[in-house]
């Protein structure tokens, strides 16, 4: 009976093995880590752009306010739109940069982008959203409608 086994990776190894053979050697872990087992967020495209930014949502009794981590762009580089009650967030910004002396020219370009969709409550009055962009923050406020609002509690008198 044989002690081979074939690995999801596609290579051979032996059953049992000692716990001090388990310790991979450079060559195979270095193979391991650039595999195709190998978790997405390690073999993520480095030169398509950004990951989705992280994004914080508060509600308040007047309105839901989205908090936007993206740091590096400008005010200028976002564009938000509702279609459909959705609100749209995208920013897309190309970086070139060429600095030339008498030994050499040297060339860095980089681009990024991002796409965020929120599907908006009934409760979003969605003429009054507002939106700012301050310290890598893009704050986005979404007023709910008057009658959306929570009312301040009445005493009823009996008669």
């Amino acid at each position: 009976m044989s002690n081979l086994v074939l690995t999801p990776n596609g290579r051979i190894k032996r059953k049992n093995r000692a716990a001090f053979d388990e310790f991979p050697n450079l060559g195979t872990f270095l193979t391991d880590i650039w595999s195709e087992d190998t978790p997405s967020v390690f073999r993520s495209n480095f030169n398509q752009g950004m990951t989705l930014p992280k994004v914080n949502i508060k509600e308040s009794p007047e309105s839901f306010e989205v908090h936007m981590a993206v740091p590096g762009f400008k005010k200028e580089d976002f564009n938000l739109s509702i279609e459909n009650e959705e609100l749209l967030i995208s920013a897309e910004i190309e970086e070139n940069k060429e600095k030339t002396n008498d030994e050499f020219t040297r060339k860095e370009f980089g681009y990024a982008s991002f796409r965020r969709s929120f599907i908006l409550p009934e409760t979003v009055d969605g003429e009054k959203i507002k939106a700012n962009y301050q310290d890598g923050i893009l704050n986005v406020t979404l007023p709910k409608k008057e009658e959306a609002k929570p009312k301040p509690a009445r005493t009823i008198e009996i008669s």
